[in-house]
């Protein structure tokens, strides 16, 4: 020390090691002799010497951070401070740098230093670039070249090897980026980071520092849907804190909340709740509607509601009520008043406060109304959202304003939900009004599913919501319409005309009838007198018909609507009549047009959408009643002929839930959804597939093999022409080969929605056992490995779930993905350049299937140890091997044997050092014979590994090696297949599923395993072996073709 307020270099170091010092006094001490030294350099000398030693240490010791973070600070502090109101001058870079010579001298050591071979220099001289331009003042300026020479250092150090030096480059080019210059190459290096830098902590110093402009924002909202939570939590936050609600589209905007508020991470759906969220409102001024506007709620209602949530589950619950919509006394929102994000709000605030329980039931009373007022509020709405023409239809702006009305209409009916039903007279008027709109023809079709579904919702007898629904529905079909008869004027006039003939006669008879009296001659005037009383009762008759017929009646009358067809194509008769429920009966005449009585396709697809509503609410144990079974014939199946695909679809989709609850109704229409499924449009091919594999998934492919519909009672004379089981169990086996071979076709069918449902049904259906086929999980693997399904992330991710959870629940599973491994391996390594399998990483397919297929991945592992998959692999590859010991896929199977999880078993082990032996002998490819040599290694003992690899080394190649090679396997793998089966007797529950599956199984030559084949058990095998003696090879490749 030099004076009492001065130090020596050497001891500031030392102390600035400790956290405790005050760095400031520290700085201040060592700058006062630094200023009055005259000749810096021996200063600047051992200030590096001393320096050094803190930047060969690559672990962040507290000791180090604390003298990076000393040199930093005593760097900066010969800055002098901004002054203000001066103009800047040209040489104000030069005095600067003459004014701290210190700093550039740092800078130019750390830049010659940031080359260096220590990865622990190179990462401290970056942090220690960055430390310094971080405590640099915000106005600070530094000179070009220097500037120049920083970026192309820091540029270079950003490609390191290292991700720690990667991360402090990435965080000193922080000050050094131009933003609005699409050309800056940090920018670039930025976004070329993001992209591709495979350290997720390297990405997220990136994402610190980015500065969020046109050209980044799309990286940064891109990074919103990594791989890793923390960058994932870090990209938010960048978007909360720098990024404006206006920078970002509608659908930006909504793509994040999505995302966000249904990430699989509770630590990113934290920071989209309490970091975004109340950013976004806030820059709206509190206004929530006005912030559901940003999000277009009616295009998104279901983000709009989960942004509500989130937004309610942060508030105090006195908050939202404070906020409520503009209710009136009668706690609705008034009809003038209703907009798509102010009743998505009212509808969003009563389900929350809903599904508080008990707890929110209070507040639900102030926000809603009681049942009865509600539902005439709601029908008063729903009555006046009309219905659009065609000619309507083309103006957008009538268009729009309907939609909106329907919009408003949906969120209405959404809100019944949270109605209190349990008063009798409110649940009733709900449902009535619920009726009655479903009744309406003007009702909108959108809104017809909704409707149904809250109706059924408010009915809980199965029973009665069948009836409730045919009603409905015979309603829609057959309205009651009031028909009204013209007066005939000719007959009007023939009434009048007779009505004054009666009255000349009665005057001429009572005029006879007084000159009778006068006569006195009695008796004629009696009949006279009679005369006159049969006339009078005649023109009061005829009064009456006039009278009647002065004003035109209405009848009531049931009427179905009608289409116009063409002349040819109708019948001659031009009359009918049509009779319902003892209905007046009605003739309609047609003079000119011919008229088919048809229902046309709004109407149907109406009736099949409450149709289709009901039979979701259903139980699945309840059985077709005779209303339903009518419904199917009188509407679900004449629909599947349909003209128009939507209500084809319609047909196809209520007959497929309707035979979920009828295994007969199942039997009798199989046939044809198999049919619609391979014949009709895309959708509706896929709506019929579906249909197809839950018939399937819920009976089996014994439904296949029953006969369809009830068989009759055959006479005594008539039983030898009767089907033997064996007979019929050939054709349902034959029919469910059928049905695996159109599935497996569908597997290459262009439509990607149909090939996704084929192969989410198959996985459905080998995970839950209905069958088991090796060849149909090859394909299955090769289909998620296939570059044309790259875009189906729906595809991806249902194959990528389900191979885990298939291999890992049974051994049995693990089993059918050993005998798909060589299959698959053989497709991929013979598929020709031009297909889409060349692509394929081998490697990778193979690593994948050896994963699946260790013992230890399984949920209930086997009691028997010593049996383990594996060994059969160990065997099928080995022979594979001994098959072509010079093909150019030995290697790929040298290293599979090196990565199996082999058994402990001694015998075992022995007989599989047999055959690694052979192949030492006949193949020639180094790299092949060093891993094989490390597995015999591995697998016999030490004492013993010396004298097994002699033998091998010494063992002579002669021309005969070949013949060797095909007649040693066969005789050791004899044994190794009578050890390895020994294990198997002991699990009978491994004999067993391959009994259960073996029914369901096909031994086509390129079909998917039949469903009525056996295949013959592994001990079959072994000893078919034995008697034959065949090869390795043979065994192999017959295994193979019989699975």
């Amino acid at each position: 020390m030099t004076a009492n307020n001065e130090l020596d270099i050497k001891e500031a170091f030392l102390r600035a090691q400790k956290g405790h010092n005050n760095k400031a006094k520290l700085v201040e001490s060592l700058k006062s002799r630094y200023n009055k030294l005259e000749d810096k350099t021996p200063f600047h000398e051992e200030f590096v010497y001393y320096l050094k030693y803190a930047m060969i240490v690559y672990k962040r010791e507290p000791a180090v951070e604390n003298v990076i973070e000393f040199v930093s600070k005593f760097a900066t502090s010969f800055e002098s401070p901004p002054k203000e109101g001066e103009e800047e001058e040209e040489d104000e870079d030069e005095d600067d740098e003459d004014d701290n010579p210190f700093l550039g001298f740092i800078f130019s050591f750390l830049l010659e230093s940031h080359k260096a071979n220590s990865h622990a220099v190179r990462f401290r001289v970056c942090q220690l670039i960055n430390k310094l331009l971080g405590s640099m003042a915000e106005n600070a300026q530094i000179d070009d070249d220097l500037f120049d020479s920083i970026h192309q250092a820091m540029l270079v150090r950003v490609t390191d090897k290292f991700p720690n030096v990667r991360i402090q480059a990435a965080l000193a080019m922080a000050r050094l980026q131009e933003p609005q210059n699409h050309d800056c190459p940090t920018v670039k290096a930025y976004l070329l980071i993001l992209e591709n830098d495979s350290n997720p902590e390297v990405r997220r110093a990136v994402l610190s520092c980015i500065a969020p402009s046109s050209l980044t924002l799309p990286k940064i909202l891109k990074r919103t849907r990594d791989i890793k939570e923390s960058v994932r939590r870090l990209a938010y936050q960048v978007l909360a804190d720098k990024v404006h609600i206006k920078a970002l589209s509608i659908a930006q905007r909504v793509s994040l909340l999505q995302q966000g508020l249904h990430d699989s991470s509770d630590a990113v759906k934290e920071v989209v709740r309490r970091r975004l969220l109340p950013a976004w409102l806030r820059l709206m001024q509190g206004d929530v509607l006005e912030f559901l506007h940003r999000l277009d709620v009616e295009n998104c209602a279901q983000t709009g509601l989960d942004t509500l949530t989130a937004l309610f589950s942060n508030t105090p619950p006195e908050d939202p009520l404070q906020n409520r919509v503009q209710l009136d006394n009668r706690k609705l929102i008034p009809q003038e008043l209703l907009s798509c994000e102010s009743v998505l709000y009212w509808r969003a605030l009563c389900e929350f406060f809903k599904a508080k329980g008990d707890e929110g039931e209070e507040m639900l009373e102030q926000v809603l109304p009681e049942a009865a007022i509600y539902a005439d509020y709601l029908f008063g709405y729903l009555k006046g959202v009309q219905v659009l023409s065609e000619e309507q239809r083309a103006d957008f702006g009538q268009l729009e304003l309907v939609m909106t009305k329907e919009f408003i209409s949906q969120q209405l009916i959404h809100l019944t939900g949270c109605l209190d039903t349990n008063e009798e007279g409110g649940r009733k008027q709900v449902v009535a009004v619920l009726q009655e709109m479903l009744g309406l023809p003007q009702t909108p079709p959108s809104l017809v599913s909704l409707l149904t579904e809250k109706l059924l919702s408010l009915i809980a007898d199965d029973n009665r919501r069948v009836q409730t629904v045919a009603e409905i529905i015979a309603d829609v079909r057959e309205p009651i319409t009031v028909v009204s008869q013209p007066v005939d004027e000719n007959e009007n006039r023939r009434r009048q005309v007779k009505l004054a003939e009666v009255k000349v006669r009665i005057l001429e008879a009572k005029q006879a009838l007084e000159e009778c009296i006068s006569a006195q001659e009695f008796s004629h005037a009696a009949h006279t007198k009679d005369s006159i009383t049969e006339l009078e009762n005649q023109r009061n008759q005829i009064l009456q018909e006039v009278a009647e017929t002065s004003q035109p009646t209405d009848k009531e009358i049931r009427t179905e609507k009608v289409t116009h067809s063409r002349p040819e194509q109708t019948p001659t008769h031009t009359d009918f009549t049509h009779t319902h429920k003892g209905c007046s009966t009605a003739r309609i005449k047609h003079a000119t047009l011919r008229l088919v009585f048809q229902s046309d396709p709004e109407t149907l697809l109406r009736c099949l959408t409450m149709c289709a509503e009901l039979l979701k609410k259903m139980n699945i144990k309840t059985r077709m009643g005779p209303t339903m079974s009518a419904t199917i014939t009188s509407l679900i199946l004449p629909c599947i002929a349909n003209a128009q695909p939507v209500v084809r679809n319609m047909a196809v989709v209520c007959l497929g839930t309707c035979a979920l609850h009828s295994k007969e109704l199942a039997r009798t229409h199989m046939v044809l959804l198999l049919q619609i499924a391979q014949l009709d449009e895309a959708k509706i091919r896929v709506s019929a597939l579906r249909a197809v594999i839950d018939l399937l998934l819920l009976y089996g492919f014994q439904l296949l093999c029953d006969a369809p519909g009830t068989q009759p009672a055959n006479p005594p004379d008539n039983q030898e022409e009767t089907p033997s089981a064996e007979e019929r169990s050939e054709e349902g086996g034959s029919t469910a080969q059928s049905v695996l071979l159109m599935l497996s076709d569908f597997l290459d069918c262009e439509v990607p929605e149909l090939r996704t449902e084929t192969a989410e049904g198959l996985a459905k259906l080998m995970y839950s056992g209905r069958i088991s086929s090796a060849k149909l999980l090859s394909r299955l693997v090769m289909l998620w490995y296939n570059p044309v399904t790259e875009d189906d992330t729906r595809l991806r991710h249902c194959l990528g779930v389900f191979f885990q959870l298939y291999a890992r629940e049974s051994r049995a599973h693990q089993e059918c993905v050993e005998e798909s491994f060589l299959p698959t391996l053989r497709t991929l390594l013979n598929a020709p350049a031009t297909s889409p399998l060349a692509e394929v990483d081998v490697t990778n397919v193979a690593e994948l299937l050896i994963e699946l297929t260790r013992p230890s991945t399984l949920n209930k592992p086997s009691d028997t140890q010593d049996v383990c998959v594996h060994d059969y692999l160990a065997v099928r590859v080995c022979g594979e091997m001994l098959k072509d010991p010079t093909a150019p896929e030995v290697r790929l199977y040298a290293k599979t044997l090196g990565s199996l999880e082999l058994s402990t078993c001694e015998n075992r082990r022995r007989d599989l050092v047999t055959l690694l032996q052979q192949i030492t002998q006949v193949v020639k490819d180094r790299i092949c014979l060093r891993a094989v040599e490390k597995l015999i290694g591995q697998l016999v003992d030490p004492g013993e590994q010396v004298e097994v690899l002699n033998a091998t080394a010494l063992q002579p190649l002669d021309v005969n090696a070949e013949d060797t090679a095909n007649e040693d396997p066969s005789k050791s793998v004899k044994k190794l297949k009578s050890v390895q089966r020994k294990g198997t007797t002991a699990k009978g529950a491994r004999k067993t599923s391959r009994k259960a599956d073996s029914s369901e199984e096909s031994d086509g030559e390129n079909v998917p395993d039949s469903v009525a084949a056996a295949r013959p058990s592994r001990r079959a095998k072994m000893l078919a072996l034995e008697k034959a003696k065949l090869d390795l090879s043979a065994l192999i490749d017959q295994e193979s073709n019989t699975s």
